[in-house]
């Protein structure tokens, strides 16, 4: 069986990552599956990007030019999707030699909408991992609160010109008539947004389940604590709370609740400046660390995977008060190195943690609360045990040989049919 995975970039963002790691555990259980990019970042022979880059920037740089023409603003700009500019995989020799079109995010220029038609029309069966919601919405990635998608969107609150006709309602009805043709199903990788998916109208008649992304399991495991933090340089006599984002100072991940919540601990006298530390990771963390009233140990964005396991090991507590997310690789990554996690109650994070038992759940966006479960965390007995559980739990659900093994059932059954 061939399957020819598609995502805008190699590694850059958790869908890339994702669709990347799904790819290696196919190949290992025995299937013929390569990757199809836009931006390709390493030598993996399994790894094509498309050859004619200048063309496919164009693309890119036109979808935003054209987005703010018909908006006639550049607010939200990076919120938004129209689809309406892509390649036309379908004349790849990639294409031609597939059994499975595995899709996965294909914005900013990637593959259009028409460009999804034709593959549907093709006949081949289409399979696409939803890593955000704009497969059901018109153009958002994240409805926010906004049900408009579950009949039709209209009158999006993310458009400078919006109404009943507007850009939003232009797409929808557009990704009703594309999912009418050929074979597709949908894959959610969290229970939250497979439930997001099935109430959207653009759902209807088509599949629609839930699978999580994989991890390897045997590469993300719990080791020494001390040794970790000496690798790292990080000190040993003062709890460390880890917070990982590609983007730290990105609102959306929440960072400054940790801040807010850090500020009350202190104040409380639960901790001192000088006895609790935060290590924040990602783009821009040094800026974010000066948000913080405690030490802080800022570390830069790196796709080295290596040093990311070690900062799992060397942390006491992994904190992700992300406002909107799905099923975050940070998380299972984490709970696979044995680190408890603190998030709030949202989209796929009550289906990673188990409160009380691999971490705690907090309520959405309090940051008095977060200090509560932090100083909970850090002063339990049970901590070394949460962290057992996380492990367990990560093996369970992000085990790389069964993620591919089921995704291998749903491949089998869209190829073969069984006919009523």
């Amino acid at each position: 069986m061939k399957i020819l995975h598609i995502n805008t970039s190699e590694l850059t963002g958790g869908a890339a990552i994702a669709a990347h790691r799904l790819m290696e555990a196919q190949n290992a259980i025995g299937l013929q599956a390569e990757m199809l990019v836009r931006d390709a970042e390493t030598s993996d022979a399994h790894v094509h990007a498309l050859t004619a880059q200048r063309r496919m920037w164009l693309k890119f740089v036109g979808e935003r030019l054209d987005i703010v023409l018909r908006n006639r603003s550049r607010a939200n700009l990076w919120q938004i999707d129209t689809g309406f500019f892509g390649a036309d995989l379908t004349r790849t020799a990639l294409f031609a030699d597939t059994d499975i079109l595995h899709l996965h995010w294909i914005n900013q220029g990637m593959l259009s909408l028409r460009g999804l038609e034709r593959i549907l029309r093709s006949g081949k069966p289409v399979v696409w991992t939803l890593h955000d919601m704009w497969p059901v919405t018109g153009i958002c990635h994240h409805a926010d609160g906004c049900r408009k998608f579950e009949s039709a969107c209209h009158t999006c609150p993310l458009l400078h010109r919006r109404g009943l006709h507007d850009l939003a309602s232009q797409v929808f009805a557009r990704k009703q008539e594309i999912y009418r043709e050929g074979r597709l199903a949908l894959v959610a990788c969290s229970d939250w947004l497979a439930g997001e998916a099935r109430a959207s109208a653009l759902s209807k008649g088509l599949r629609v389940e839930s699978i999580t992304n994989p991890i390897d399991t045997t590469y993300f495991t719990p080791a020494d604590k001390v040794a970790a933090r000496r690798e790292l340089g990080l000190p040993q006599d003062m709890p460390l709370l880890l917070f990982v984002a590609q983007k730290v100072t990105n609102p959306a991940k929440g960072f400054q609740f940790l801040a807010e919540a850090i500020d009350r601990l202190i104040a409380s006298g639960a901790f001192t400046r000088e006895t609790i530390g935060v290590v924040p990771v990602g783009m821009e963390s040094e800026q974010a660390a000066q948000m913080l009233s405690c030490k802080s140990f800022p570390q830069p964005y790196s796709s080295d995977l290596s040093r990311t396991r070690s900062l799992y090991r060397a942390a006491d507590l992994l904190v992700m008060p992300t406002l909107m997310d799905n099923l975050p690789n940070t998380i299972a990554e984490a709970s696979a190195c044995g680190l408890p996690t603190i998030g709030f109650r949202i989209g796929g994070l009550p289906q990673m943690i188990d409160d009380g038992r691999t971490g705690y759940l907090c309520s959405y966006c309090s940051a008095e609360h977060l200090a509560s479960l932090i100083q909970q965390a850090l002063t339990s007995d049970r901590r070394d045990e949460m962290g057992r559980f996380a492990r367990q739990k990560a093996e369970e659900m992000f085990a790389q040989e069964r993620v591919a093994q089921r995704y291998q059932a749903l491949y089998e059954s869209l190829l073969n049919p069984v006919s009523k």
